[in-house]
């Protein structure tokens, strides 16, 4: 990248041009909100800031890649690919890790329904608060610090699970586990996001942060797998080569495993779910790794990209 406080004409008029075309064609397709004109300015401010800036709005490209495509999932929702599964995963639940409890099989789900307490609901939540953004600051701590072939590796890595995780929605749509213990097993399209277990840590802080978060969810029909289980697998990995402190990585790990645990405990997702989503995540780095990084374009377009953000 040339040492220009200003970006060439060429990029200048190719990125106004490209989020010109995003900002329309979101508003064609599925209506701008706020957060589209935020992203946006953002990413705008950041480029033609300075040459530092510029740098970190391309590094950035991965992670606002992320946030379009999930949101872009609303022009076409799965449920209109493949019919939807609630009671197939509630039943395999049950089958492979129900509960005996006084003569019922519960899942694990329903058994924390009724079996919860204040310092589990606390813990609860501030690991599933975690899920977003330690990783992504953790992204950020790695460009910061000037491993930045070791962040792009993490960043696209953090975007193809993701992009696996989003086609296993669409390949097998399905409920969550609070929709099956409020609802039953027929699916209902239009049912609004709920906090299930969260709640709770909501009610004991006297806010609305889980709510707010789950309020605006837009289909309720992306359980599998859970990539609330998969992004600190990504952190983790990627901490461990790059060799960071061992107490980060430690940290990692319990963020990690807590993550897995108040998946469950809150609800949202089966076991099942979890089980996939941490495959997901193994699965996108070692396609990331030994497969896309052999490969002679990915490889060079990588270093080409690399080269750009130093």
């Amino acid at each position: 990248m040339k040492n220009s406080l200003f970006p060439s004409v060429r990029e200048a008029v190719l990125v106004i041009v490209i989020t010109a075309f995003f900002l329309i064609l979101t508003a064609v397709c599925i209506g701008l909100r706020p957060e589209h004109f935020l992203m946006a300015g953002v990413f705008l401010l950041l480029f033609f800031a300075g040459q530092t800036t510029r740098k970190l709005a391309v590094a950035l490209l991965p992670f606002f890649i992320f946030g379009i495509s999930y949101d872009w999932m609303r022009v076409y929702p799965n449920y209109q690919v493949n019919p939807i599964d609630v009671k197939g995963l509630y039943e395999a639940e049950k089958s492979l890790f129900g509960l005996s409890v006084d003569g019922a099989v519960l899942i694990p789900c329903e058994y924390f329904a009724l079996n919860h307490c204040p310092v589990a609901d606390f813990f609860a939540g501030i690991f599933y608060l975690c899920w977003v953004p330690v990783p992504i600051a953790f992204g950020v701590w790695l460009y910061l610090k000037g491993d930045r072939k070791v962040y792009l590796r993490f960043a696209m890595v953090f975007l193809l699970v993701n992009l696996i995780g989003f086609a296993g929605y669409y390949i097998h749509p399905a409920a969550p586990p609070w929709y099956a213990m409020n609802y039953g097993f027929e699916p209902i399209l239009d049912t609004p996001g709920n906090v299930a277990g969260l709640g709770r840590f909501d009610e004991l802080l006297g806010c609305s942060i889980f709510n707010s978060i789950y309020g605006r969810n837009a289909n309720v029909f992306a359980a599998v797998p859970s990539l609330h289980a998969a992004y600190m697998v990504v952190a983790l990995a990627y901490a461990v080569m790059d060799r960071s402190k061992k107490w980060l990585i430690a940290l990692f790990a319990v963020i990690m495993v807590g993550i897995w645990w108040t998946a469950v405990y809150s609800g949202h997702h089966y076991l099942i779910d979890v089980m996939l989503g941490i495959s997901c995540a193994l699965l996108g780095i070692f396609v990331f790794e030994k497969g896309l990084m052999k490969w002679g374009a990915f490889g060079r377009f990588f270093e080409r990209y690399s080269r750009y953000i130093k």
